[in-house]
């Protein structure tokens, strides 16, 4: 019956615990990366100053498809970005320019949660691609 008990309490703690790493991770995007990177799709990409997440991330996807390298390319992209680097397709740099550094506004510690967050949750379920593919920069993702 202990052991029982013992089982149920860990796992519900690990749930518990689980939920809220992953509302932090949220909370972190929200407050760390937001403000450029949008998680919705846009109906109008005018206004935009960086490409959506979505997007990002399905470019990141094609080029690491595993969770960890995907990880490790997006802490040390956000830290030291370059042309060399980037996997986004070239009108997005046209259009955007490249990302700065983060540098100073986000810790290593706090990309890796962002960053299993966005791999975990982006692109969501259903998405085709961008919007405009391949009308350079009027739109696209």
């Amino acid at each position: 019956m202990k052991r029982n008990t013992l089982l149920l309490a860990t796992a519900l703690l690990f749930s518990a615990t689980t939920a809220a790493t992953a509302q932090d991770a949220e909370t972190l995007f929200n407050n760390k990366c937001a403000a450029c990177h949008i998680k919705t799709r846009p109906s109008d990409m005018s206004s935009l100053v960086a490409p959506p997440v979505m997007g990002v991330m399905r470019h990141v996807k094609m080029k690491y498809p595993t969770k960890d390298a995907a990880v490790a390319f997006m802490v040390d992209y956000v830290l030291e970005p370059s042309r060399a680097k980037a996997v986004c397709m070239p009108q997005k740099i046209q259009r955007f320019g490249l990302m700065p550094s983060q540098k100073g506004n986000v810790t290593k510690e706090e990309l890796q949660v962002i960053t299993s967050w966005m791999y975990d949750n982006f692109p969501p379920a259903g998405f085709k691609g961008g919007m405009g593919r391949g009308m350079g920069m009027r739109g696209g993702m």
